[in-house]
């Protein structure tokens, strides 16, 4: 009878107490896990809109800026402003004559906007608006391509002309003609060297 009495009896303060430290543990667990989900969440869509919506990160994939950038340099471009004014370096995606219809991805200084013409002489030497263009950052002269872009050529609005700072063999509007707004995903606004990873 003594034993079923001691069964039978409420618990005391201390196992009460243990019992109640578990479950607040329990809950401080469940609270800490929501907690970090919500901060991935918040994280994970805070890189997205960066990286996706406001800039982009690209690598250079060929020597066609050299020296300005070398193959191999990473890119941060800002995505957010189309607008772009000569000597701007511009990412954009373009179908060149040889892709097969797919896009290809180029980086290329812009040299002339809408409204500009743009000529290429036989001579070597790039001229817009009648004005030859002594490029003092430019350390190679200007060759046409052959059977590609006519000249003289007059911009129409959204287009700008883009070239390669190695002006020997770079591939830029020379052979694939004027870059249009659209195909524009952005301006380089920070370069980190290859040596320096």
């Amino acid at each position: 009878m003594n034993e079923k009495r001691q069964q039978e009896a409420p618990q005391t303060p201390s196992e009460t107490q243990k019992q109640i430290k578990k479950l607040s543990r329990a809950e401080k667990s469940v609270k800490e896990y929501q907690y970090f989900v919500i901060r991935l969440v918040v994280f994970l869509a805070v890189v997205w809109i960066l990286f996706f919506q406001i800039v982009g990160l690209t690598h250079m994939n060929s020597g066609d800026m050299y020296p300005r950038l070398d193959a191999g340099d990473l890119l941060l471009f800002y995505r957010l402003d189309k607008s772009v004014k000569a000597q701007d370096i511009i990412v954009f995606n373009k179908v060149t004559p040889d892709s097969g219809g797919r896009k290809e991805l180029f980086v290329c200084r812009v040299v002339a906007v809408a409204g500009d013409t743009v000529e290429i002489t036989e001579d070597q030497n790039l001229i817009i608006n009648g004005n030859a263009m002594v490029e003092s950052n430019i350390f190679y002269r200007t060759p046409p391509y052959e059977g590609f872009t006519q000249y003289p050529i007059v911009l129409q609005p959204g287009q700008c002309f883009v070239l390669a700072d190695s002006r020997m063999g770079g591939n830029d509007s020379r052979w694939f003609g004027p870059v249009n707004k659209k195909e524009i995903l952005g301006t380089v606004i920070t370069v980190v060297r290859r040596n320096n990873l």
